[in-house]
C-alpha cells in the first residue's frame, strides 16, 4: 500500500480547524470528490460514528460508509471505510503553530479495494487522490481563512 500524505499550514486555531474537518456536513465543501454526506448514528460524532459519503470516482458516484476510529480534539482524527468497493483509511493531525494562533494540518490516506474496487483503487482512486488531496487541503485552508470556519 502507498500512503498519500499532504501537509498545509492554516491561519486558524487548532480548535477551529478540528471542529471544521471533523464535521461530516463540511466534507463536500472542501473535498472535491465528496458529493454528499449522511451521518448514520444519533448524537454527536464519536469513535464508532458512521457516515455515508457519496464520492465521485472517475465518472461514477459511489456511496461508501466510513467510521470514525479516533477523535482526539483538537489534535487528531481517524476514519476507515467499512462498506463499499473502495475503503479509505484516513488519519489527520493538527499541530499548533505560533502559540496556537495557526495550525499545521497533516492528512494521510490509504485505500483498500473490494470487488470492483480492486480495479478502481490502483487505476482510478490513487491517481485521482494524489492530485486531489493537495487541492483539498488548499481549499480547506482557503475556506477556513476566508470564512472563519
Amino acid at each position: 500500500m502507498s500512503t498519500i500524505r499532504e501537509v498545509i499550514d492554516v491561519d486558524r486555531t487548532p480548535e477551529d480547524v478540528y471542529a471544521y474537518v471533523t464535521d461530516p456536513s463540511h466534507l463536500p465543501e472542501w473535498q472535491l470528490s465528496a458529493v454528499a454526506t449522511e451521518v448514520l448514528d444519533e448524537g454527536p460524532i464519536h469513535p464508532g460514528s458512521r457516515v455515508r459519503v457519496t464520492r465521485r470516482i472517475g465518472a461514477r458516484e459511489i456511496p461508501m460508509t466510513v467510521e470514525f476510529t479516533e477523535l482526539d480534539p483538537p489534535h487528531s482524527w481517524g476514519l476507515h471505510g467499512i462498506e463499499g468497493p473502495v475503503r479509505a483509511r484516513a488519519h489527520g493531525e493538527i499541530e499548533p503553530l505560533d502559540d496556537g494562533r495557526r495550525s499545521r494540518v497533516t492528512i494521510e490516506l490509504d485505500f483498500e479495494g473490494h470487488g470492483l474496487g480492486r480495479a478502481l483503487v490502483p487505476l482510478v482512486v490513487r491517481p485521482q487522490m494524489r492530485k486531489e488531496l493537495p487541492r483539498d487541503e488548499q481549499l480547506l485552508k482557503d475556506l477556513l481563512e476566508r470564512t472563519g470556519g
